[in-house]
């Protein structure tokens, strides 16, 4: 990724395109910075100009700032920057999320940012762009990781706030505040109590519904009363664990929404009564499928189980190589927590 005459190059400050003089999800401050997705690991401050899709914008603006200069883009259209030709393109993964393709001088390449295959309600589904280049992510990069059905996995969370609930407890779900959660709250049925959020976790579902995405009626625990928290399913991000915010509920059951609860051992760890295996991240089988519908023969490998991942695609035929950032997958989705 040295090479000058490459389209795109790996600088100090992020993935950079000279043709374009411009950045796509920097980790330092830059002039002009494209960005996929809301997610704080991706969505930096201190930016000049950030470029994103269009219903990113609340979620930028929200947690980067109302005065940042931004501009977005529908997916699909195109714009000119010095002879670069830049488009978004549906990525699956939260709200506005996109994969970006720059075309110039014959070449094509698309960098992923977070992607998943598997389609919901709560953002457009994922698109596969053809292209030379293909930059793709890979949290969840190993074999083992294949989710089951959303459908499946949703009634088992249901089934256990049902369970929760007649033993007279609260069920806190731990879940990332964008993306995750109002995937779990669209798949939710009515349950046996109010379901009560975290500030974080309401102030996205509002962006999510200026959005037009329907959600069920989730409010702050402050406007519940007492005496129905027994029987609430509470969504909270991770960090909450633990806190004073949720040791206002009293007894309660506990459980961890992420792709990691696929491996044994995990739930144990992180000190919760249960997992749910469910992510906003491809599986193994959606990272191949994705990747073989670019038609891309080469391929650059960033954040997560790479050299795994590089490793199988060099079996299969293709120029497959690591491209070092310090994205964190699903473990880098939330900033600091308001609320």
């Amino acid at each position: 990724m040295a090479d000058e005459q490459e389209l795109l190059v790996l600088r100090p400050e992020g993935l950079y395109c000279p043709a374009a003089d411009v950045y796509i999800d920097p980790w330092r401050p830059v002039a002009r910075a494209i960005i996929t997705h809301a997610h704080a690991d991706h969505a930096r401050r201190g930016h000049g100009a950030y470029l994103a899709h269009d219903a990113s914008a609340p979620l930028l603006r929200a947690r980067l700032g109302p005065d940042i200069a931004l501009q977005t883009l529908p997916y699909g259209e195109r714009l000119c920057l010095h002879g670069v030709q830049i488009s978004l393109h549906p990525a699956g993964h939260v709200l506005g999320s996109a994969q970006v393709r720059l075309a110039h001088a014959g070449q094509v390449w698309v960098v992923s940012g977070d992607y998943r295959v598997e389609a919901d309600a709560t953002c457009i589904p994922f698109e596969p762009v053809c292209c030379d280049v293909f930059i793709t992510e890979s949290t969840f990069g190993l074999p083992i990781y294949r989710w089951r059905p959303q459908a499946q996995l949703m009634a088992e969370i249901q089934a256990w706030w049902q369970a929760n609930a007649a033993q007279g407890c609260a069920s806190v779900l731990y879940t990332y505040a964008l993306g995750k959660a109002q995937r779990v709250l669209a798949g939710l049925e009515r349950g046996p109590g109010p379901i009560v959020v975290h500030g974080a976790v309401h102030a996205i579902n509002q962006a999510y519904g200026q959005a037009g995405v329907r959600l069920p009626t989730a409010v702050p625990i402050d406007v519940v009363a007492k005496a129905d928290w027994t029987r609430a399913l509470v969504l909270a991000p991770p960090a909450t664990q633990g806190s004073a915010w949720l040791r206002r509920l009293g007894d309660c059951a506990d459980a961890m929404v992420s792709g990691w609860m696929q491996v044994r051992g995990q739930r144990r760890r992180r000190g919760v009564d249960a997992g749910f295996a469910l992510s906003d991240h491809a599986d193994w089988p959606g990272l191949l499928q994705a990747i073989a519908a670019t038609g891309a023969h080469r391929v650059r490998v960033t954040h997560g189980h790479v050299a795994p991942l590089v490793r199988y695609l060099r079996e299969q035929g293709l120029d497959a190589q690591p491209l070092a950032t310090p994205y964190q997958g699903e473990a880098g989705a939330e900033p600091e927590l308001q609320g």
